[in-house]
């Protein structure tokens, strides 16, 4: 059985394309110009993601004369944002779970600040006729082991707390929903996560920019940064910008390197490699065999969890499990490919939906992403509080990137605003330690986590005292 399975993954992945689906399409817009000379500006934006795109367009929305360059290395959209899975949540604490945890105080303001994030964002996607396939669909967690079930049920009643619906669904009812034979149970979450195609959002937000007069510079990396009396010069291959403020939204990006822009986000953050896989589109046949009218997205309950969707033209993108960290934060291209995790993925997938047997998978791909010790964003400022940075977002800045946007001019405006007064905002996570600990405390976690999976659940005496000292990790 296991070699007719290997056979099944092997030609399944056989003709995927090594590279994100999102943004292998024709719609990607074609780049601008790099900067070639030397300029000024009242606010630099370096990173072109969310992140900067958000940053870049509040900006120009709070004061339309304000004079905002974005420099970007590559293209807009070409890193994280235009390769994650898509899900836009509310949550700014990457979870109601992880807040509670880590902001009990907050936690009722965080959420009601993440729920009107989420509304502005659809508000945005209107007003700018951002076509990027946006669906409110909510997300469904399921239950793949019997243990999983009562967290199910602590979750669903933890969000109807806040005031969100949620529904609990028993082993018929959740396959009733998405049919698979993997599934005992699940809980929906329906007002806190939309669906949206990742890299038309940094797309359409990137030409929001452009409509208001943001200077957009693409194929133009940020070597290094100095301070003046009259604010800050960007250095890069071929010109510079003299700008009053600055913001630093390139999230892991920011820590590779010996000399990196801001030295002490290495403290703080881990770029961690994330991977995934993406079906041929569903026929009508397949689809009616899954079920899945409700569009969701979906995760299961796992400390090695996956999550999946359909996009808009009912293809599945399947990823997750595998978190790989690379000593020394090792970022590089070559990392973005990985065929054990392709193949384990593709097993995983089998193993979920066997009665899609023959589909095939056309791209396969893989990037990085920043976490830090609390697996949430955190904010900051440097040079006198004329930059500002957010990082952190552990894989769930589609929505809280725009949130973390808001934070970066409050603070570079020096303004007093509720987000500003948060613990939330104004703490820190624990520092990381130097190599080896780094790579020896995160191998160990990985290993605990998966051993946790194994055995119903049950936490050994690493995660015990990580959890003990407020860095245990709940998804």
């Amino acid at each position: 059985m296991r070699a007719k399975g290997s056979k099944l993954w092997a030609s399944a992945l056989a003709d995927a394309s090594p590279t994100p689906y999102w943004t292998d399409r024709p719609e990607r817009p074609a780049p601008v110009p790099p900067l070639t000379s030397a300029t000024t500006a009242q606010l630099a934006v370096i990173g072109g993601g969310y992140s900067g795109l958000w940053t870049a367009l509040l900006a120009k929305e709070r004061d339309p004369s304000a004079d905002v360059v974005l420099l970007e290395s590559g293209v807009c959209g070409h890193a994280a944002s235009g390769r994650n899975g898509g899900f836009c949540s509310a949550s700014l604490t990457h979870g109601l779970a992880n807040g509670v945890d880590r902001f009990p105080d907050e936690i009722t303001e965080l959420e009601r600040l993440g729920r009107e994030n989420l509304d502005q964002i659809e508000d945005t996607l209107g007003r700018y006729a951002i076509d990027c396939d946006f669906e409110r669909t909510g997300e469904l967690e399921v239950a793949t082991s019997a243990y999983q079930l009562d967290w199910l049920h602590e979750s669903a009643e933890l969000t109807r707390s806040m005031g969100y619906r949620a529904e609990v669904f028993d082993r018929d009812q959740v396959r009733a929903e998405v049919d698979s034979p993997t599934y005992l149970g699940g809980w929906w979450d329906r007002d806190r996560v939309a669906m949206v195609d990742p890299a038309k959002l940094a797309w359409g937000l990137r030409q929001a920019c452009l409509s208001l007069g943001v200077r957009i510079y693409e194929g133009t990396p940020v070597l290094g940064l100095s301070s003046g009396r009259d604010g800050l010069t960007l250095r890069t291959p071929h010109g510079e910008v003299r700008a009053s403020r600055v913001a630093l939204a390139t999230s892991a990006l920011s820590i590779p390197g010996a000399r990196p822009l801001l030295r002490k986000l290495k403290r703080y953050l881990i770029p961690v490699y994330d991977y995934a896989l993406m079906t041929e589109p569903l026929t009508t046949e397949q689809l009616g065999a899954l079920g899945w009218r409700h569009r969701q997205g979906l995760g299961d309950s796992a400390n090695q969890f996956h999550y999946y969707r359909l996009t808009a033209d009912n293809r599945i993108l399947f990823g997750g499990y595998d978190a790989i960290y690379h000593f020394g934060n090792r970022i590089a291209p070559t990392l973005e490919q990985r065929e054990a995790t392709f193949t384990r993925l593709a097993e995983h997938f089998f193993t979920t939906f066997p009665q899609l047997e023959g589909l095939r998978f056309t791209h396969s791909w893989g990037g990085v992403i920043d976490t830090c010790t609390r697996f949430c964003a955190f904010f900051g400022t440097a040079f006198d509080g004329r930059l500002a940075y957010a990082a952190g977002y552990t894989g769930l800045g589609v929505g809280a990137t725009r949130f973390g946007a808001q934070v970066m001019l409050d603070h570079l405006a020096g303004a007093k605003t509720e987000r500003t007064g948060l613990d939330f905002v104004r703490s820190t996570p624990w520092p990381l330690p130097p190599e080896p600990l780094r790579s020896l405390g995160i191998q160990l976690t990985r290993w605990s986590l998966a051993r946790a999976d194994e055995h119903q659940g049950r936490r050994n005496l690493w995660l015990r005292t990580l959890d003990h000292a407020g860095l245990g990790f709940d998804s």
